[in-house]
């Protein structure tokens, strides 16, 4: 997928339960549309790797659910931005069950729901990324790591000013917490 310019939903649900893909697409976008990758790849048990995501600049919702249900999921790309949109990542890796490591999530300042319910049921997520955000928006982290049942740590919050609803949930259901964040 050669596009480096996208539209709206354009790769919105593509490749969405193709239960025999095994090699993800390349994407080479770094400018982004609103839902362009939205479920792109949702539902495609057999992905053990995902696409590489070179993007920067991020729009709304752009993807949300993206990799959702992947249950053959075992590595990550490196997410790059540090501007984000809101709902940006939303569910991006929603069920994943066979990941254990993510991402470095870089960015300081967030939007609204941008990491929301990011990593629910990835019940195999034995760490959490490094979450260095300063400056917060509505439910940015809520229900992040909700089920992550293997989570045995938390990551440091530095933020000293929330915003409504922004811990909603996170680590609602991670029955194997042993440690209280920061």
């Amino acid at each position: 997928l050669p596009a480096t310019t996208l539209a709206t939903s354009c790769y919105q649900g593509m490749l969405g339960n193709c239960i025999k893909l095994t090699t993800p697409p390349a994407l080479h976008a770094t400018t982004l549309a609103s839902g362009c990758y939205q479920s792109m790849l949702e539902g495609c048990t057999k992905l053990t790797t995902a696409p590489t995501l070179p993007a920067t600049t991020l729009a709304t919702s752009c993807y949300n659910d993206m990799l959702r249900g992947c249950t053959g999921l075992t590595t990550v790309p490196v997410l790059p931005a540090t501007t984000l949109a809101s709902y940006c990542y939303h569910g991006m890796f929603y069920g994943c069950t066979s990941l254990t490591v993510v991402p470095v999530l870089p960015a300081t300042t967030l939007a609204t729901s941008c990491y929301g319910y990011m990593f629910w049921g990835c019940n195999s997520l034995t760490t959490p990324p490094v979450l260095p955000a300063t400056t917060l928006a509505p439910s940015c982290y809520s229900y992040m790591f909700n089920g992550c049942t293997s989570l045995t740590t938390v990551p440091v919050l530095p933020a000293t000013t929330l915003a409504s609803g922004c811990y909603n949930g996170m680590f609602y259901n991670c029955t194997s917490l042993t440690t209280t964040p920061e």
